[in-house]
């Protein structure tokens, strides 16, 4: 399975809820790790820390994210099944954000600091994660995903919102009203 990109539809449809983890949720999951690493490894300067079953096509309520976001040789990643958010909290900070599925445009996105999520485990167990800065970004950028909203929708400022990774790995801002102008299909506007 290959990763889905904007304009593609399906990244704006609602996640159906996962009633029974059967032998399907532990291929979609396999396939997930699978795809993010196989990603990964054709780009040299980023990470995949995480990615929702939406962005293979898969609209089912799963995510996977990576076990250490700061360790690129670490390859485990633990799935959430029907992860929800049960309250976000802290300070509102902007920071940048990428996407496997809206290929390389980086974007700051404002996001609250923490936020507690209730999700399933792939063994079934239920889990409730008090999160804060890296990981509760990186787990409110996927639950969005479940619900059919990307990174892009969430900016609204003028003042350096979209960059572009260059070949040294550094991101260069793109001017704000050119951008819009020429990628309106990115948020899969008819």
């Amino acid at each position: 399975m290959e990763i889905i990109t904007t304009p593609d539809a399906r990244l704006r449809q609602k996640s159906t809820k996962v009633s029974v983890i059967d032998d399907d949720i532990h291929k979609i999951i396999r396939r997930m790790v699978d795809n993010s690493l196989e990603w990964e490894n054709n780009h040299p300067h980023e990470l995949s820390a995480a990615m929702a079953a939406p962005q293979l096509g898969i609209n089912r309520r799963v995510i996977v994210v990576r076990d250490d976001l700061e360790d690129k040789n670490n390859n485990h990643f633990t799935a959430l099944i029907n992860p929800e958010v049960i309250k976000t909290e802290g300070k509102i900070i902007k920071d940048y954000e990428g996407c496997l599925s809206v290929p390389e445009i980086y974007g700051l996105v404002p996001r609250p600091e923490k936020a507690k999520i209730k999700a399933t485990l792939e063994n079934g167990s239920e889990v409730r994660l008090k999160v804060s800065d890296f990981l509760a970004r990186t787990l409110l950028h996927e639950i969005d995903h479940l619900n059919g909203i990307l990174f892009i929708d969430h900016i609204k400022d003028q003042t350096d919102a979209f960059y572009k990774l260059d070949d040294k790995g550094d991101l260069k801002p793109l001017d704000y009203d050119q951008f819009i102008k020429d990628n309106t299909e990115l948020w899969g506007n008819d």
